[in-house]
């Protein structure tokens, strides 16, 4: 089961949030406990090994919130950082030479982005806010200096680039040998996995992207993505009002699914 990255919201289940946020963690602004973090183990090695809390303060420079829409950066942009999720969702995508608009990937809360340009030193990709995000601004210079003296840091990127590797290579699986129901279904799934690693609740959430951003990303045509809603309403897998979904029959969604589900680390 391809862990696709999911840019959307959910019920915390360890705590209740403050008196001022709905219930249902709906406000993305709200920023995750740094343990849930995707840099969690980067920021650590860095005061821990040191005892220098002042070091971590400068690499990660700046602390931001973007509002719906706003654009953390575009394609061709010189790399400067770094950004970690701390609450809310972004979209990635790219624009072909046609004028094309090709969605890559839907990020949540604790996950990075920008490393994949740190090759080229330009961005591959434009990154969006689906809706208020915070993130932490990630100085490349600065971690690149520390990366090169640290073989514990030089672990956690490699690590996390595993993933994106692996999730690259599934998501090739899923466009390739499967149906769009199948597709549809392997993806709510997906969000299932990282709602559940992240102490969220597996089966109830919002989704932050569109059907037609849906679409895009699963290579499927928007009305195709709410015929496929439909019919799984239908058969009493999920629940669906706007963008609140629920996942009534996880066994049956897998079985749709058709693939075993890989673990997820």
């Amino acid at each position: 089961m391809p862990e696709l990255s999911p840019g959307i919201e959910s019920k915390r289940k360890d705590a209740l949030p403050p008196a001022d946020v709905p219930a249902d963690c709906k406000n993305a602004g709200v920023p995750i406990d740094c343990k849930n973090c995707g840099a969690y183990s980067l920021c650590k090695s860095l005061w821990l090994k040191t005892g220098d809390s002042s070091l971590l303060e400068r690499v990660v420079k700046r602390k931001q919130v973007f509002k719906r829409g706003e654009v953390l950066y575009r394609m061709g942009q010189a790399v400067e950082h770094i950004y970690v999720i701390r609450g809310g969702a972004v979209k990635t995508c790219i624009e072909t030479e046609e004028g094309q608009v090709q969605v890559m990937g839907f990020h949540a809360a604790g996950e990075l982005l920008g490393l994949s340009a740190l090759s080229t030193r330009e961005h591959n990709s434009e990154a969006r806010a689906m809706g208020t995000t915070s993130v932490c601004e990630v100085s490349v210079e600065r971690f690149e200096e520390l990366a090169r003296k640290d073989p514990a840091i030089q672990y956690e990127i490699f690590r996390i680039m595993s993933v994106e590797i692996r999730r690259s290579q599934e998501l090739l699986l899923l466009l390739g040998k499967h149906n769009a129901e199948e597709r549809l279904a392997a993806f709510l799934l997906g969000l299932s996995q990282q709602f559940s690693k992240r102490n969220c609740s597996a089966t109830d959430f919002y989704l932050a992207m569109s059907r037609s951003d849906i679409g895009n990303y699963l290579g499927i045509a928007e009305e195709t993505v709410c015929r496929v809603f439909s019919r799984l309403e239908g058969q009493g897998l999920i629940s669906s009002e706007c963008r609140h979904i629920k996942l009534n029959d996880l066994k049956r969604l897998r079985q749709v699914a058709n693939h075993k589900l890989s673990p997820v680390t």
